[in-house]
């Protein structure tokens, strides 16, 4: 989310962290017989990340809807949990760790999985805020469960190089997004006329093999060549450095599309950058750019940025006003988290509000999915296996569909994305899709 990552200002450094160097989950033999760490007869621990989202706002000026108090959101979950019968009879005991984004590096990320694997000895986390390569493999090392809440690319290898560590229990595993992201534009005339779009890149190993393996041959069948500009992700500095670079290039070879892929720090930032210098080409959306960010805040974003934006979104708490899609939904999973939420005197102005407490929900409720479901002793692998069988009971409250009969990522539809010029506001188009594997 842009606003967890443009928080970096503050100061972030580079650094080599040994976490980044660690053998994934997938080159490790998996131990099925033994409790896995934090598991005792009685409960299992399990860390939820916080980023403050409210003291980016205050410090940064950016406009967005306040998120509330995640950590009294975490211990209503957890209450939640254990009135129904905790994880398979154990208890829920749920931690909260609260992690600065301004301070985000290598380095911190590693020092956040030591202080949950190693001073916690937690059976799972809960990755918010999370942006570095090398902090899922370090987790995965450690033999600790990831529910992955963060809004980046996790593509079907590195959930295979991780598993069965890694899981989405809010948004869409990679692949599948870029194919029906280059279908959906295709469909919706971006490339209308254009033998050439720029591709803005996250520059990870994850988005690397989605842009090279996927994004550019699906243009190339189409006829059209992605311009791709590889940026560093970092820190705030060098996004800044590498969207200026590509804004220059871009301009001078005339190219007027372009799509960002890996990740919502680039799209506002390089809008913007993109802006000053007179480059003013159409971009398409997903709600991995935070298209919220965009509208509330104007004074950051040239006014005719979203002009023509469209493409496809899947996170509604970050894509659309309350007017375009009421809040709460009358039923189904969002319905029910909110009401957990109600129940314990935790309201929302709007569903943007939500926009954590949802994914928050939607991590506990597949944690008990796995739990109340394994066969045997109680670890990564055997909660794995029961999310597996029982997948398909599994559905997002932050967003549309169900894919995790498919995979380990649960969203399994989107729906069209654009801006509409009558409202001045994101609009959703059409009815869900499933997600393309292919």
């Amino acid at each position: 989310m842009i606003l967890r990552s443009a928080a970096v200002a503050g100061g972030l450094v580079l650094a080599l962290a040994g976490c980044g160097v660690l053998m994934p989950g997938g080159g490790q033999s998996v131990d099925r017989t033994s409790a896995g760490p934090g598991v005792t007869e009685d409960s299992v621990k399990v860390v939820f990340v916080g980023v403050d989202l409210d003291a980016v706002k205050e410090q940064t000026g950016f406009k967005t809807a306040s998120v509330g108090d995640p950590e009294k959101q975490v211990q209503v979950l957890e209450d939640w949990v254990n009135d129904n019968g905790g994880l398979g009879g154990r208890k829920l005991d749920a931690v909260f760790k609260m992690y600065d984004a301004q301070t985000d590096s290598p380095a911190s990320e590693e020092k956040l999985c030591n202080e949950v694997s190693q001073d916690e000895q937690a059976f799972a986390v809960v990755l918010l805020g999370q942006y570095q390569s090398n902090a899922r493999p370090c987790y995965a090392q450690r033999k600790t469960l990831m529910l992955d809440i963060s809004l980046v690319a996790s593509d079907k290898t590195i959930y295979e190089e991780l598993a069965p560590y890694l899981w989405t229990p809010s948004f869409p595993e990679h692949d599948a997004f870029v194919n029906s992201y280059i279908a959906a534009l295709d469909e919706q005339g971006f490339f209308e006329g254009r033998d050439e779009v720029a591709i803005i890149a996250a520059d990870s190993p994850v988005n690397r093999r989605s842009v090279e393996n996927k994004a550019v041959p699906l243009l190339e069948e189409r006829g059209i060549k992605g311009e791709v500009a590889w940026v560093d992700t970092t820190d705030i500095g060098t996004i800044y450095t590498g969207g200026e670079q590509a804004a220059v290039t871009l301009a001078g070879k005339g190219i007027d599309r372009v799509i960002f892929l890996g990740g919502s720090r680039l799209a506002s930032i390089f809008a913007t950058i993109a802006g000053s210098k007179q480059f003013t080409p159409r971009y398409a959306i997903s709600s991995f750019d935070n298209p919220s960010f965009f509208l509330g805040n104007p004074e950051t974003v040239p006014s005719t940025t979203m002009d023509g934006m469209v493409g496809i979104g899947f996170h509604p708490p970050q894509d659309v006003a309350d007017d375009q899609m009421p809040f709460p939904a009358e039923e189904g999973p969002e319905a029910e988290c909110v009401a957990v939420f109600e129940a314990a005197g935790i309201t929302f102005e709007s569903r943007e509000g939500a926009r954590q407490a949802l994914p928050y929900c939607d991590a506990a409720r597949l944690l008990k999915l796995g739990g109340d479901n394994v066969d045997g002793e109680l670890n990564a692998a055997t909660w794995a296996d029961a999310v597996k069988k029982h997948g398909a009971e599994f559905q997002t409250a932050s967003g549309f569909g169900n894919a995790l009969d498919k995979g380990n990522a649960a969203a399994g539809a989107y729906r069209v994305l654009k801006f509409a010029d009558d409202c001045r506001c994101f609009v959703y188009e059409g009815d869900e899709v499933p997600f393309a594997d292919e």
